[in-house]
């Protein structure tokens, strides 16, 4: 309660000062360079201001709670109009509606998916007031969309090349489960096609589960040959962001003339890139505090760098919220009221995946007779029906059945096999919109009302980090997380009643610390379980190198900077390639007979890896040949050993490569070392064959971050659908990039990177206005805007730009004003 009166007295005295120097007319720069704009907002109560400092970052200054969130919903519209219509389309299942039958999957896999609950019940789990917060933030959105539709020559560019309208918001979208990073369901299918292929033992050795040796045996009963990729389609298509077609664009002097280049872009974005669902990159991230007695300022660090894909615009967005009771600055999604990472007045917070399983998919014998049954204990049950017109641009409307058993959606049937497939999703519980219980982590002063909030968020699983300028540090793992009394949940399980969940895990039950003796608490989505942890939650955690970085880098006995929480964001050491590169060079040195060394360059490439310090440089060569050599062993290996795993399981990972190269596998042949050599060279010679090919003969001009090896290029979801020259003004790149997907700076090991931290925060407790943010590639989703792409360029080149918070830096710092005006009364 003491807390809450700070963050309030705090919260009135900004506004004070705002008010103050409003009517002395204070500013700090000449009149004429502060454009100032006043609106009246239909729906708002009292007057807000809306300060956007010189990065788009916008402060919004309100005077009571209803107003503040009105005005971050206006204000995110006014910035993301086209991201916030995909997004309620995607939320809506109506994309077909605008774009026609290609959509009709995703439509109806959106539909199938919906939240079905209390819709009171479902927002007051958010927060006590939630129905109030999100009904505020929907109105704001619907205040804006409106003003929008009276001056349509206004709407960003890609409503008119689609020949579309923004429409109305309501709660249900807000709360939608669209956007959620749910597991495991790709997976479960995945190593069930595996385990039919290749048997549950090999799958084991090959894949890296933790804890080791989960079950992989089918369920009796269970025919794994009656599964198919068919399966997943509709699940799969809800998931997939929307990618535009030149047929799509309603002007045809704009679209783009290669039809075939376009027609690649109809299929799944991992299915292009030929990837398992296990191999697939999924979102990582890292976070770590730092106490005060491990800083150099005598406070608290905390920094958090969330990888997500990298999309136009940006993914999440930065806004800082200022009212009686709230004073929180940081980032979210723009589609949902408050703040996901950042701080307030006392204390930070960030996330990162916990890899919980929250998803099962159970398979049903349906009744020959009819097939809305299902078995169920040795007795068939209805499937409730739902029965949906989905509205189709240019053909008639879809009527479709929506089915569901006791466990979830109905995603697939075989009539012809008298199966069904249902999914069983702990997210659709009440509580399991992603991230909206951050809004009761925002008012939180203290670690244990930080813990408390954190019982409330159910999706994403996330390891959550604290620091507060009391000097505390802490860890809480977070996320609904079923409880399997009798199997691993990695395979699907016949739905017949003998595979049940027994409940949830209490989320303060989830593993935790508070001020460790280390001074310090980091993690990267690796397996972070205490020993012999019970119950089990998962058994797919991202490999173990990042956080073996962090691990280095924090247990230096100096004290820490601000600066080196910022060197270690950009961070490009590869600890993997410094536990491979020797190997290799140890097999240069005294190699098989018959290995492959008569390839140009090879020579010049050993001195380069001999000479190399690990760093994944943009600018380095060994960088450049170590990252194809890489490739190359990863795939020579899973043909050697274990051919029949590529087609379902992708390449080994790092943490089986390496173990198999330090300690030969057996299956290599009677000679298993001189094998092993034989490998890592003739997969030198490919790569350097490879980098020959790409980047040229002459290898001291080899940079690992080229356009045609490493680098970043953002496309919008339109952008391939148009001719070139308005396609520039939406994409972004191609600029270089280092790292790969084991560095703490984490770009992926493909070619453009796909995923990684655009959006990154490091809070400064000794003095908030120190700290520091990136969002590439801009805070604006509309290409006329001069947010659009403004920090894409410092991003990539490792630039940040600061945080402000106190009311007198946000005054100093501002670039543009916003007053919002009240109508009047009854004029919602």
């Amino acid at each position: 309660m003491a807390a809450m009166k700070r963050l309030t007295q705090h919260s009135l005295s900004v506004l004070c000062l705002l008010s103050a120097m409003a009517l002395a007319g204070l500013s700090c720069a000449p009149e004429n360079s502060r454009p100032r704009e006043e609106i009246v907002a239909r729906g708002l109560r009292e007057q807000v201001e809306i300060l956007r400092d010189s990065w788009g970052v916008s402060h919004i200054y309100a005077r009571n709670q209803h107003d503040l969130f009105f005005a971050q919903g206006y204000n995110a519209a006014r910035d993301r109009l086209f991201q916030l219509e995909m997004w309620r389309r995607m939320a809506t299942g109506t994309l077909s509606e605008a774009f026609g039958e290609r959509f009709l999957a995703q439509d109806l896999g959106s539909r199938l998916l919906r939240l079905r609950a209390d819709m009171k019940r479902e927002m007051a789990h958010y927060h006590p007031d939630g129905e109030e917060i999100i009904t505020a933030f929907v109105k704001g959105v619907n205040a804006y969309v409106k003003e929008a539709l009276e001056q349509p020559e206004n709407l960003p560019m890609e409503f008119g090349l689609l020949g579309i309208e923004p429409g109305l918001w309501t709660p249900e979208v807000v709360v939608s489960r669209h956007n959620g990073l749910f597991r495991n369901a790709d997976a479960e299918l995945s190593l069930a096609l595996a385990v039919n292929k290749m048997g549950s033992a090999a799958v084991k050795e090959f894949y890296h589960f933790e804890p080791p040796d989960p079950d992989l045996e089918p369920a009796p009963g269970l025919d794994l040959d009656g599964l198919s990729e068919q399966i997943l389609q509709v699940y799969q298509a809800s998931r997939q962001r929307p990618v535009f077609l030149p047929e799509d664009v309603v002007d045809e002097q704009a679209r783009a003339q290669d039809q075939a280049a376009a027609g690649a872009l109809r299929q799944p974005s991992a299915a292009r890139r030929g990837l398992s669902p296990l191999e697939a990159p999924e979102p990582g991230s890292n976070n770590w505090v730092v106490a005060p007695a491990r800083s150099a300022t005598g406070a608290a660090f905390m920094a958090n760098d969330p990888h997500r894909s990298l999309q136009a615009p940006s993914l999440r967005y930065f806004v800082h919220l200022t009212a009686p009771g709230w004073d929180v600055i940081g980032g979210g999604e723009p589609a949902l009221p408050g703040v996901s990472i950042g701080h307030n007045q006392e204390g930070a917070w960030g996330l990162t995946i916990f890899s919980v399983d929250q998803e099962d998919l159970y398979v049903y014998r349906t009744n020959p007779q009819d097939p809305l049954q299902y078995r169920y204990r040795e007795q068939w049950e209805k499937m409730r029906v739902e029965e949906e017109t989905i509205p189709v641009k240019g053909r008639q409307p879809q009527t479709v059945q929506l089915k569901f058993t006791r466990h979830g959606p109905v995603i697939y049937q075989d009539q012809e096999a008298g199966l069904a497939y249902a999914l069983k999703a702990a997210w659709l519980e009440v509580g399991g919109a992603p991230y909206l219980a951050s809004l009761r982590i925002n008012q939180a002063l203290t670690w244990e009302e930080f813990r408390q909030a954190c019982s409330y968020f159910l999706t994403p699983s996330e390891n959550m980090v604290w620091a507060d300028r009391q000097g505390n540090i802490g860890w809480q793992a977070t996320g609904i997380t079923p409880r399997r009394p009798n199997w691993s949940g990695l395979l699907p399980v016949p739905g017949d009643g003998r595979y049940e969940w027994d409940g949830y895990v209490p989320v303060l039950d989830l593993p935790h610390a508070y001020n460790p003796p280390s001074g310090y608490l980091a993690t990267a989505n690796e397996n972070n379980l205490p020993q012999n942890y019970r119950p089990v939650v998962g058994f797919r955690w991202a490999e173990p190198y990042r956080k073996q970085r962090l691990d280095e880098f924090l247990s230096r006995e100096e004290k820490l900077t601000l600066e080196q929480m910022r060197e270690l964001q950009l961070d490009y050491l590869s600890i993997p390639a410094r536990q491979l590169t020797p190997l290799l060079l140890a097999a240069a040195q005294n190699p098989p007979q018959g290995a492959k060394r008569d390839v140009a360059n090879w020579e010049a490439a050993l001195k380069a890896l001999d000479q190399w310090d690990y760093r994944m440089q943009a600018d380095s060569m060994a960088a450049a040949v170590y990252t194809v050599f890489e490739r190359y062993l990863r795939a020579g290996l899973a043909r050697l050993l274990y051919p029949q795993a590529i087609g379902e399981l992708g390449p080994p990972r790092l943490t089986q490569v390496l173990r198999w190269m330090r300690t030969p596998h057996p299956r290599l042949g009677r000679d298993p070392q001189r094998a092993r050599d034989a490998l890592l060279l003739s997969s030198l010679g490919q790569a350097l064959e490879e980098l020959q090919e790409r980047l040229g003969e002459d290898a001291s001009r080899w940079r690992y971050g080229s356009a045609d090896l490493h680098h970043v290029r953002i496309v919008h979801p339109l952008s391939q659908a148009l001719r070139p020259d308005l396609a520039a003004r939406l994409d972004h790149g191609p600029l270089p990039r280092g790292g790969n997907r084991h560095s703490v700076n984490m770009t992926t090991s493909r070619d453009n990177q796909s995923s990684g931290a655009t959006f990154r925060v490091i809070a400064d407790l000794s003095d908030w206005d120190s700290s520091l943010a990136t969002n590439s590639p801009g805070q604006s989703g509309d290409p006329s805007s001069p947010h659009y792409r403004d920090l894409f360029q410092p991003w990539a080149d490792g630039r940040y730009f600061p945080l402000l918070y106190s009311p007198q830096a946000v005054v100093d710092g501002v670039a543009t004003r916003l007053r919002l005006k009240p109508a009047g009364p009854g004029s919602e």
